[in-house]
């Protein structure tokens, strides 16, 4: 990502008068507000570079377009505008955002001054703000259009939310610290896994591509292209990639990227195959006796035990500093007593995301993953498939 260089951090000058032909413009607080929820999530809080704090607004046309970036991600929005002169200025994004939420609803007007301030006025409140100059704002890539493809923007949400629990905050193991999205002629795939544990979410449908893509994407990228997916009410959106950076172009938003480098590791070989014993249990009754049980599991591990046993599986942990607990519920399992062990924080993050009643669980030997699936899914358009590794306990 192309950048230019920054000036010297100094104390900022007096403000002066606006010049003649200084950027002024109106816009609603509200639809500000809205837009600037979004975008300090991807300003830099901890920088050793000023410029990344701010958010550039330039305004142009009828529209007043915002910018922030971390140096990693950006994100591009609009609000219509009543321009009066063109131009461009920057503010400092969080201290613009908490000043920005106090402010009544109605209209306010922005306009900078000499030495990088910006006048504020809204109603009776008159603000001037300290700004960089916008000549040091990062040069930021422009969407490639004629690649673009199109991608159900539901689908797409429901993938990440499966999938992003499993990515890797561990950044030494750098490969894992995002989701692979594979591009497929009749469906889209999401895999994600920090090497204890792996989601696999599928949305079948044609797709507007010949063959097969793979694309590693941040686990942070995923992160605001759910929140951008969650906020806009239409049905798709455009992604777009060239050799560094990724694009998502939800609406009147743009979300940029750069890519991950590296080789996702082989997960098809981890998907359990063959028979396995299965046993079928409520997802809500085990959500809850998992919250139970886990409060006396040992911090380091959270481990828990389950025992499958006919007709029930039991929960159960112990600490010896706090106390024990133990759960009983219904299923249908029908095989022979079986004791394994897994961190509880791996099957809550699962069962937390899922909209649907029962669970089925398929294991095989001690060591072997277990799988957990989703068994009454509504929109068989989908599947889902999490595979955990057990732990000896």
């Amino acid at each position: 990502m192309e950048q230019t260089a920054l000036m010297p951090e100094v104390t900022p000058a007096p403000p002066a008068k606006p010049t003649g032909d200084a950027p002024e413009f109106a816009v609603s607080t509200r639809d500000l507000l809205k837009e600037m929820t979004l975008l300090q999530r991807v300003v830099a809080r901890k920088t050793t570079v000023p410029i990344l704090t701010h958010l550039q607004l330039q305004a142009a046309g009828n529209n007043l377009l915002l910018t922030a970036t971390d140096g990693e991600i950006s994100l591009r929005t609009v609000c219509q505008a009543r321009v009066k002169k063109e131009g461009a200025f920057t503010v400092p994004a969080h201290k613009f955002y908490e000043y920005l939420r106090l402010l009544a609803e109605g209209d306010m007007t922005l306009k900078p001054l000499d030495n990088h301030w910006v006048q504020i006025r809204s109603g009776r409140s008159h603000t001037k703000m300290v700004g960089l100059s916008p000549q040091n704002f990062p040069k930021l890539p422009l969407f490639p259009v004629a690649s673009a493809i199109k991608l159900n923007a539901q689908a797409l949400r429901t993938l990440i939310s499966q999938s992003l629990f499993a990515i890797s905050t561990e950044e030494s193991r750098y490969v894992l610290n995002g989701a692979l999205l594979l591009l497929k002629p009749d469906a889209l795939t999401m895999v994600a896994t920090d090497g204890h544990r792996m989601a696999h979410a599928e949305y079948y449908a044609p797709q507007a591509i010949t063959k097969e893509t793979r694309v590693l994407l941040p686990r942070t990228a995923l992160a605001e292209l759910s929140s951008l997916l969650s906020a806009t009410s239409g049905e798709q959106i455009q992604f777009a990639q060239d050799e560094t950076t990724l694009y998502f172009a939800i609406g009147s938003r743009l979300l940029t990227s750069r890519q991950l480098s590296g080789r996702f590791p082989n997960y098809e070989v981890v998907l359990p195959k063959g028979e396995a014993s299965k046993a079928l249990v409520s997802r809500q009754e085990l959500l809850l006796s998992l919250q139970r049980v886990s409060q006396f599991a040992d911090s380091r591990s959270n481990a828990v035990r389950l025992r499958f046993e006919q007709n029930e599986l039991r929960l159960s942990s112990s600490n010896s500093e706090i106390g024990e607990s133990e759960d009983v519920l219904q299923t249908n399992y029908a095989g022979a007593p079986k004791t394994t062990g897994f961190n509880s924080q791996y099957l809550l993050d699962f069962l937390r995301v899922l909209d649907c009643e029962k669970v089925q669980i398929e294991f095989k030997a001690d060591e072997l993953p277990t799988e957990l699936r989703p068994e009454d899914v509504t929109d068989q358009s989908f599947s889902y498939r999490y595979i955990v590794m057990p732990i000896r306990i």
